[in-house]
């Protein structure tokens, strides 16, 4: 109750876009855990080939986002997130009648695109009809988003019981649909005059050098939170023999948001500030991987107590990584949107995502070579430690940031 109490108290607008979310989320989630397993097992291709097809979505989505935020400035969100859902149903459409790794690969670089063009522009839509309420209103855009996933997620695995296409197919649906209505329903966007060319303005934006150190520091963040589709997810299959319980580790993350979320973002903000919270969060994210890691071990034991035994550390693993996201994320877009100057929102929150993401599909990329090596070796906890490292230290960096004073205060705040 306490949630759609705070939905109600936004205007129609954020409103409007938090059902949005859920609907991109509900298509995405449809698809992309599911992927992983057709790519491997239908397709037949290693853990690096499937990490490099998985890592192409992401750097095609996240090296093009300052595209989308520049498109969503210029010339208006509610143009650029319905072109975006358009693009979507085409990448997924392909991979239900593509067969091949060119196919699954032009199919991943286009549902990429289609990220690239709505998710910075809804993101630059949020950040300025919240006005003072930024960090609340992301905290619900998280929570529509994990509830989308989860159901996404659901619906998902029961389609996948008759054939990937049919998963395919019907998350192509969700995203035409989105296409029509947001055509017909969304708002339109007030595009301020440009005073200068796209190329002045991105040159602005990477003049910004405090900006672009917070953006590379939270590439840690972007490459672990994606390990949900990928090294989880892996475990999980390999952990229960059941390629169901891809959809249990979601549910976790799915709970915890729902009951947690605007909890968490309301004690963050009555206790230090957005500026506070993002290296404890970011710390917490990279620690989630140690109890998968310190449960890696051979384990033949049969029954479903047994399995229930080795899943635990997944699952709590997936609680951790979640609730760190909690903490950090919502923090993390606030400040994107204090760096920005009034009429540049979009490309600020495109060029963040192009230099976070690019260096988590990296990460993805590699995570999925280290996957191979470890399994290669019987060293099942090399991959998990990797990724805890990599959460040290990017929190580390957050830290150094904030000490140097380089990530931007509240300015409604006035420090002594």
């Amino acid at each position: 109750m306490h949630t759609f109490r705070t939905v109600r108290s936004f205007p129609p607008t954020i409103r409007l876009l938090l059902v949005n979310q859920l609907g991109i989320d509900v298509g995405f989630y449809l698809l992309i855990p599911y992927l992983s397993t057709h790519l491997s097992d239908d397709l037949h291709l290693s853990a690096a080939a499937t990490g490099a097809i998985l890592g192409a979505r992401q750097l095609s989505q996240h090296g093009l986002f300052v595209v989308g935020g520049t498109a969503a400035d210029r010339l208006g969100a509610h143009r650029v997130i319905p072109f975006g859902c358009a693009v979507r149903t085409a990448g997924f459409a392909l991979f239900a009648f593509g067969d091949g790794v060119p196919a699954a690969l032009a199919a991943s670089v286009l549902s990429g695109l289609a990220g690239a063009l709505f998710y910075p522009a809804v993101r630059a839509y949020v950040a300025e009809a919240a006005a003072d309420r930024k960090a609340e209103a992301f905290a619900l855009f998280n929570v529509f988003a994990t509830t989308g996933g989860l159901l996404g997620l659901l619906l998902g695995s029961v389609l996948c019981l008759i054939d990937f296409r049919v998963t395919a197919l019907a998350a192509a649906g969700v995203f035409a649909v989105l296409t029509v209505a947001q055509l017909f329903a969304l708002p339109e966007h007030r595009v301020r005059p440009a005073a200068s060319t796209v190329l002045r303005d991105w040159r602005t934006a990477l003049g910004n050098h405090a900006f672009l150190a917070f953006a590379l520091t939270m590439s840690g963040m972007s490459a672990l939170e994606s390990q949900v589709y990928l090294l989880f997810t892996e475990s999980a299959r390999r952990t229960s023999g059941w390629d169901g319980a891809a959809a249990l580790l979601p549910l976790v993350g799915t709970v915890a948001n729902l009951l947690l979320q605007l909890r968490v973002t309301a004690l963050t903000r009555l206790r230090g500030g957005a500026e506070t919270w993002i290296a404890p969060g970011v710390l917490l994210i990279g620690l989630a991987f140690l109890p998968p890691a310190l449960a890696d071990a051979p384990d033949t034991t049969t029954g479903a107590l047994a399995t229930a035994a080795r899943l635990a550390p997944l699952v709590l693993g997936t609680l951790l990584l979640h609730l760190g996201v909690m903490v950090a994320q919502p923090p993390a877009m606030e400040l994107v949107a204090r760096y920005a100057t009034d009429r540049m929102t979009g490309t600020y929150f495109g060029l963040f995502y192009v230099l976070s993401g690019s260096v988590g599909a990296a990460c993805t990329s590699g995570v999925g070579w280290v996957m191979d090596r470890a399994a290669d070796s019987g060293r099942g906890w090399l991959p998990w430690v990797c990724c805890a490292a990599l959460g040290a230290v990017s929190a580390g960096a957050v830290a150094v940031l904030q000490r140097c004073r380089a990530l931007p205060t509240d300015p409604a705040v006035t420090y002594a």
